[in-house]
């Protein structure tokens, strides 16, 4: 089954838990404080990412037209709509965009806009001095992702500023420096499990939420060759899963 489609599941199923994985944002024990903490962090994080971009720049940024790539249900993309007059949020799931123009509404939000997205960004309008994503790549296996990316990458303004978090190896394969160890023979280890006195149990279980490296040198060149001359990187760890946030502008022709 496609990321896409296991997306689609979560945003049906357990959309604040697909996006910060704390039992706490289970749509069984969520209660308000613990969305009004949801909602705090993304504000923390917009704090973050214009900082990094100010800084970037040189100056104040102050961008006009935004968009948050894998924005769920809104966590980052109404606290940009705070500060930014035009936010285009894109997700997979129509679940999670549904739940983000509730929110959005709760919140008197009136410049955000949910598009859905697909392998060619083809809902998506016009040009942004904004675009940014942050642990979503890593739900995406990287041969799609790496089209996506070049897509938002294509959608940047002339002097805009991109902030896209991508995932490259994990802390417990120290040896290998972040990359999982060679894969075993394909018969190895495996247990025939139709040779079981009696079935498995059958039990409910969470779509899969796959965690997937990306090959910073390829990353690197997408952003070349879009014309990037230079970007800014602050390493990121999400439980083990270890990252970069890229910050970049695309250079004014």
């Amino acid at each position: 089954m496609s990321t896409d489609q296991e997306w689609v599941r979560w945003g049906q199923q357990d959309p604040y838990y697909a996006v910060i994985t704390n039992d706490k944002f289970r749509k069984a024990n969520l209660t308000e404080d613990d969305k009004r903490e949801f909602f705090e962090s993304g504000r923390y994080h917009v704090h973050y990412v214009l900082d990094a971009a100010s800084r970037l720049l040189g100056r104040d940024f102050e961008p006009r037209r935004a968009l948050d790539f894998g924005c769920g249900v809104g966590r980052v993309a109404l606290s940009l709509a705070q500060r930014v007059p035009v936010v285009v949020g894109v997700d997979v799931s129509p679940d999670m965009l549904a739940e983000m123009a509730r929110n959005a509404a709760s919140q008197g939000l009136t410049n955000v806009q949910g598009v859905q997205s697909d392998a060619e960004l083809s809902a998506v309008s016009g040009d942004f001095d904004f675009v940014h994503s942050c642990i979503t790549f890593q739900h995406i296996q990287p041969v799609h992702g790496k089209r996506l990316l070049s897509g938002l990458v294509g959608r940047l303004q002339p002097g805009g500023v991109g902030a896209i978090q991508i995932t490259y190896g994990k802390a417990y394969h120290a040896e290998t420096f972040g990359q999982p160890p060679p894969v075993a023979p394909a018969n190895a280890g495996v247990i025939d499990l139709r040779a079981a006195k009696t079935p498995l149990p059958k039990v409910a279980r969470d779509p899969e939420m796959q965690m997937n490296a990306y090959n910073l040198s390829e990353i690197a060149f997408i952003l070349q060759s879009a014309g990037v001359m230079s970007f800014k990187v602050d390493f990121t760890d999400h439980g083990g899963e270890l990252g970069v946030f890229l910050f970049f502008s695309k250079p004014v022709s």
